[in-house]
């Protein structure tokens, strides 16, 4: 026998011998609970016994869990995240009397910092039960950075082999749970491989869950631009060149990153703003003229106006843009936003959140022919023939335009009493409606005190044919100060005349245990 196969013989017993004694380490499942125990629950309750350790990285009461657990030695191999998420940027609770969330930038932080190089290095599987989490579709997507849920997770969980979630609706715990519970009752195999399992997403068949991994080291090109923004290890001083060197780069680029400029300006503490290496970058970003000349082009072309906005405080962040020069540039943008042919609340609630303080009063001409949606942007700029016209537009019968007005008059209420019931005399003798609906629920968030006006609205709660309306006026009663009126005979009023309808009348029942209650 050649000495070779002689050897192999000898060594394979050996071999057989030390695969008896040796034991694979358990597995480790790290668990971010926000909402629902359900599903990390239920696996390990199918999972075998004595090969799996579940370690839960949410600590009460503190808010920097994430870190903390880093610090504490924790290596994944499995994640599995339950929350709710409605393609939002954070995974949260629907109990109000739990404050947990998780950010996905505070992921992208550990991620992308390289701080916490133990906690996800030996992920293979993620689990995000949330619903949309793993969207592929940007534009039904409300994260800031206008990018999908599902491109965001697979370049925070960069490398892993296997990611599970839902492009849409995603079942609440219970649900989950036993469909968890199905899978491995059918033979389905224990989780943790990273290998794509075509059984466990058909467990989910009726949900829209998906399966997608990780961006590799080849396509990590945009990962590496997006994470210097997020990386601990670089100073804000640093940040700020890096910021600099985009803007004299390309302003193509900038507008991409601009959310994540904003917001890393916005998080800076007083601190690191006086930091003097921070001071010196800030001081030759603010001037860099050219840069100047064209970021401010780029903020005049925006088409989004929020966005466009935005980017206006940026300049004023930055030093571009002292205070005369900062509500000029506003004036501008009110101006050009006047100008469309086609206005929408939006916008409405936009020029008047820019004038809340009454600084533009004065500064930008109201165009020659308005509409209504005009008129209340320029009723905020403190035009008072706008005012007037606005207020009357609150009895049209285009919902449209009464939406316009409802939204100057969050900023702008009406706080004269003869003014009040002149108005809501008008809207009470409205015809029944979707408009006069949204008119009443206008009214109903003044926290009306006035006898009159709130008498005129009983009797237009006897005289209504409509439901709706009745429920409209129900409200205001239920948001007013009632002290003004005989609540005993508004009771009786209510109680005589309230018609039945199929979509319930609770809010009447509230309204009249309020007034009871008085």
């Amino acid at each position: 026998m050649p000495f070779s196969s002689r050897f192999v013989l000898l060594l394979l017993p050996c071999s057989l011998l030390a695969g008896l004694g040796a034991h694979a380490e358990p597995k480790t499942i790290c668990t971010i609970t926000v909402n629902s125990p359900d599903e990390w629950q239920e696996f390990r309750s199918r999972l075998p016994k004595g090969e799996y350790n579940f370690v839960e990285l949410i600590e009460k009461g503190r808010p920097d869990w994430l870190r903390s657990s880093c610090q504490r030695g924790v290596q994944c191999d499995v994640l599995v995240v339950s929350g709710h998420f409605n393609a939002g940027e954070t995974f949260y609770s629907d109990s109000v009397s739990k404050d947990d969330h998780l950010r996905v930038d505070e992921l992208e932080r550990a991620s992308c910092s390289n701080s916490c190089p133990g906690l996800f290095a030996k992920l293979k599987e993620v689990y995000l039960f949330g619903c949309e989490s793993l969207n592929p579709d940007a534009s039904k997507y409300s994260s800031s950075y206008g990018e999908s849920g599902r491109d965001r997770m697979r370049r925070v969980f960069a490398g892993v082999p296997s990611i599970y979630g839902f492009s849409g609706a995603a079942p609440v715990g219970p649900v989950a749970a036993k469909l968890i519970g199905g899978y491995f009752k059918a033979g389905g195999a224990p989780i943790g491989s990273g290998h794509a399992n075509s059984r466990f997403l058909s467990a989910f068949s009726n949900s829209s869950m998906t399966r997608t991994s990780g961006v590799s080291e080849a396509e990590s090109g945009y990962r590496k631009q997006v994470c210097p923004y997020y990386d601990e290890r670089l100073t804000p001083a640093r940040k700020l060149e890096m910021v600099h060197s985009t803007m004299k780069r390309d302003m193509g680029e900038t507008r991409r990153f601009f959310e994540r400029i904003e917001a890393l300006v916005d998080s800076l503490t007083l601190e690191e703003r006086q930091d003097p290496a921070f001071v010196k970058a800030l001081a030759s970003l603010a001037s860099d003229t050219a840069v100047r000349e064209r970021y401010i082009a780029m903020e005049r072309a925006e088409a989004v106006a929020g966005r466009r906005a935005r980017m206006v405080v940026l300049a004023k962040e930055i030093g571009w843009l002292p205070e005369p020069a900062f509500r000029s540039e506003i004036a501008t943008l009110v101006s050009d936003l006047l100008a469309r042919p086609a206005m929408g609340f939006a916008e409405v609630d936009l020029i008047c959140s820019l004038n809340d303080d009454g600084e533009l009063d004065g500064l930008v001409n109201a165009p020659p022919s308005m509409g209504v949606m005009q008129s209340a942007a320029v009723a905020c700029l403190g035009d008072a023939k706008a005012r007037a016209r606005t207020l009357q537009a609150l009895a049209s019968d285009d919902e449209r335009e009464v939406q316009g007005v409802q939204t100057y008059l969050r900023y702008r209420p009406i706080a004269d009493a003869g003014e009040l019931r002149d108005v809501t005399r008008v809207v009470a003798r409205m015809p029944a409606g979707a408009a006069k609906v949204r008119a009443l629920d206008a009214l109903g968030r003044l926290n009306i005190t006035d006898g009159d006006t709130l008498r005129e609205l009983v009797q237009s709660f006897a005289a209504s044919t409509s439901a709706s309306v009745q429920r409209a006026i129900a409200e205001i009663f239920i948001r007013s100060d009632t002290k003004a009126i005989a609540r005993p005979e508004v009771v009786a009023v209510l109680q005589k005349n309230r018609l039945t309808s199929t979509g319930g009348d609770k809010l009447i029942d509230a309204a009249i245990r309020r007034l009871q209650a008085s």
